[in-house]
């Protein structure tokens, strides 16, 4: 089973997140920050990553550069999922190694042609 960790300050967001993924037949983890995040990937990489922008302690752009240069951080498929919509941080966020961008909000379509369209599923 895939493991994807789902990255948000929300606790809302991080359950309806979660719920879909499990419906998807992933197995869910959550993190309310970018450092909560890294220090899971530490100790095991997940598949995927579902990663919101802004986040307290470490956002997601700060997550993302640490994640890449962690061993076996070129692994995880990286899908933001955020409101920041204008082009600069799309650009920026592909830029630092994300693999796709989600606007919030999401439903259950939007996460299933994301992570097909990365090789998820």
């Amino acid at each position: 089973m895939k493991h994807c960790l789902v990255v948000d300050d929300s606790p809302v967001i991080r359950k309806v997140a979660c719920r879909i993924l499990e419906d998807m037949k992933f197995q869910a983890s959550e993190a309310e920050n970018g450092q909560e995040a890294l220090d899971q990937c530490r100790v095991s990489m997940p598949d995927a990553v579902l990663l919101d922008w802004n986040m307290p302690v470490m956002d997601g752009i700060a997550f993302l550069v640490a994640l890449r240069r962690e061993p076996g951080g070129d692994r995880p498929k990286v899908i933001f999922c955020t409101t920041e919509n204008d082009v600069d941080h799309i650009t920026r966020a592909i830029s630092a190694g994300a693999n796709e961008y989600i606007m919030k909000p999401f439903d259950r379509d939007i996460i299933e042609a994301k992570f097909h369209e990365v090789g998820l599923i």
